[in-house]
């Protein structure tokens, strides 16, 4: 029989940005709060501790702060048609667990959305049509607005001490930043962090293809800094070990180092680590959340009745819950009905790798994980979509979040993968190369969604989350595109030889290769509860004592790392539960 626990305000389900977020916002409104955290709890003291940090095997093969797959994982496939296969070893993204989730081993990289990505669909008709828009593509307006969000986007920056140079201040382009940039209320908490010298160079092969460049804003505190609740962060050191791990130095933001030194301290605020929440509790009538039900550390179920239920947990692990849970309607590619799992994305990530000779010094060892050069010159409303043959935009970035032997090492074209000719290549070029990385958009389609696997359960009985995916001609267009631009610019750069790795015609996704943690979608916000799983509060639809936090709610993904939004739409979402929702529980949007 289950422990039933006292009830309380409101139960969490996750402690990352959106868990440590929220859990702060209802704390100061005078909720009580319990947090359930699938992993163990993390601090930088002891656990991100120097020298025990700096380990690759530990963290870049072994996977210490990552997800347990063997526990809990997805199966993917590429089409309806196929048979999904369960995600058994870290490949293509890397969700985190314990307390910090993915926000402890992320690399920093901070952008806001264009405005034009908040409305991605208007504009794309009002600029080419609504013909332009393939006919599977299920792309979608937010509906909430760049102005409306941007003093959330403000909080957010502000809370992780973001590095960066603003490109437009209440209207007025300033020298330096994004000239394309949506108008912020004012300049970045730090000024953009020491660049390296593949970033140097990129400013000028930038300028000479007639691009903007500017740094990338990044919560890699530049120097001393102490946010809003009164964490300090200081500068930070170029470790190189961002990516995959958390920041020994008190310099990245994390939940960790810039919210939760306040939380701990509350007495209205519980956390409780190692409790794998199974699923949403409703009531008879499957409009009302009644609680959580979990594993305790101990393996004993658990019943945590609250009043309200905020799912933070990762993305994919937030529509996993809504589906195993009965929250709303499980969507069905086949009849276009449904909305729980509808309008899963990704991102379209590349890369260029220059190799230049003995007299250049990259050194590529040392690194800022989210700090470098980009341009905005190809996104948003600077591309001609019609032109290019796309729809979506994208980034051409110079960004060394730091490598090692056990990360990789670059080597030229034609280099045999093992023996003596491929251990020459790697000494003699292991100093003297870098590399440009693209990053673009990546939109929904129809036959693109998240639902629960048929074959494969979870270690708790569950069915797995089953992801169908698969590159469609429009993102490998861009791709190709995209790549095509950033060896146009490289060459200005004279490098003694360089590779691109633009996806081909016809080619496949291949979960087994890293392309990034930003997978998005799944359970979207929009303006009509046929096409969307939460309304513009991220509450959901069909059980209003729902909150959704996370990039689940992106209709599509836009060519940023998706961070910087997710969080701006917690402060969003957050403001409204306490303004809106607390003074009158019920639906904030009629239907």
């Amino acid at each position: 029989m289950a422990i039933t626990k006292p009830k309380v305000d409101a139960v969490i389900v996750g402690m990352g940005w959106t868990g440590a977020i929220l859990a702060k916002e209802l704390t100061d409104a005078g909720l009580h709060v319990v947090a359930l955290e699938r992993g163990g709890d993390r601090d930088t003291q002891p656990d991100f501790a120097y020298p025990k940090v700096v380990d690759e095997l530990e963290g870049s093969v072994h996977r210490r702060y990552l997800q347990s797959l063997n526990q809990e994982t997805v199966t993917v496939r590429h089409s309806i048609a196929d048979t999904a296969v369960p995600y058994r070893q870290m490949g293509s993204f890397k969700p985190g667990t314990g307390v910090g989730g993915a926000g402890s081993h992320w690399s920093g990289a901070h952008f806001r959305p264009l405005p034009e990505d908040l409305v991605l669909r208007s504009n794309v008709e009002q600029r080419y049509g609504k013909a332009f828009i393939p006919d599977d593509m299920t792309i979608q307006d937010f509906p909430v607005t760049y102005a409306e969000l941007e003093p959330h986007l403000d909080m957010f920056e502000r809370v992780c001490g973001t590095s960066g140079k603003a490109g437009v201040i209440q209207g007025a382009v300033q020298p330096g930043g994004n000239p394309f940039e949506g108008s912020r209320s004012r300049e970045y908490p730090l000024g953009p962090n020491p660049n390296y010298l593949g970033g140097e160079l990129f400013y000028k092969a930038a300028k000479e293809m007639g691009w903007h460049p500017y740094p990338i804003p990044a919560s890699n505190a530049s120097g001393p800094y102490v946010n809003p609740y009164g964490c300090q962060l200081g500068p930070c050191n170029a470790c190189g070990f961002c990516s995959d791990y958390g920041c020994l130095n008190y310099s990245k933001a994390s939940p960790n180092a810039c919210i939760l030194p306040v939380l701990r301290q509350r007495p209205k605020f519980e956390l409780r680590t190692h409790s794998q929440v199974l699923r949403v509790n409703l009531d008879s009538s499957k409009t009302k959340a009644t609680g959580v039900t979990y594993l305790d550390a101990q393996g004993r179920e658990v019943e945590q009745p609250a009043d309200m239920v905020l799912l933070c947990a990762f993305q994919l692990y937030n529509v996993h819950l809504m589906l195993v849970s009965g929250i709303g309607e499980a969507y069905d590619p086949v009849t276009n009905t449904g909305t729980i799992g509808r309008n899963y994305s990704y991102q379209n990530l590349n890369r260029v790798v220059l190799f230049f000779d003995k007299d250049v010094q990259a050194n590529g060892f040392i690194g800022i994980g989210g700090a470098g050069t980009t341009m905005d010159d190809l996104n948003g409303n600077q591309l001609d979509n019609a032109k290019a043959g796309f729809v979506g935009g994208g980034l051409v970035w110079a960004r060394q979040p730091g490598a090692g032997p056990v990360r990789g090492i670059n080597v030229p074209s034609g280099t045999p993968n093992w023996g003596a000719a491929w251990k020459k290549a790697a000494a003699d070029n292991f100093r003297h190369n870098f590399y440009y990385e693209v990053q673009g958009a990546c939109m929904s389609y129809r036959q693109h969604y998240l639902s629960l696997d048929p074959n494969y359960k979870d270690s708790f009985g569950r069915p797995l989350l089953r992801m169908t995916f698969d590159w469609h001609p429009n993102e490998i267009k861009a791709s190709q595109f995209f790549v095509d631009q950033a060896m146009q610019m490289s060459r200005t750069l004279n490098p003694l030889s360089m590779s691109g790795d633009a996806k081909k015609n016809g080619e496949h996704y291949n979960i087994t290769k890293y392309q990034s943690t930003h997978t998005c979608g799944g359970a979207i916000m929009g303006a009509d509860p046929k096409t969307s799983a939460l309304n513009r509060y991220l509450q959901s639809w069909d059980v209003p004592n729902v909150f959704v936090i996370g990039a689940n709610a992106f209709p599509q993904n836009n060519g940023y790392n998706p961070t910087g939004l997710v969080g701006g739409l917690a402060y969003w979402a957050a403001t409204a539960i306490r303004e809106k929702y607390l003074p009158d529980p019920g639906p904030m949007v009629q239907a």
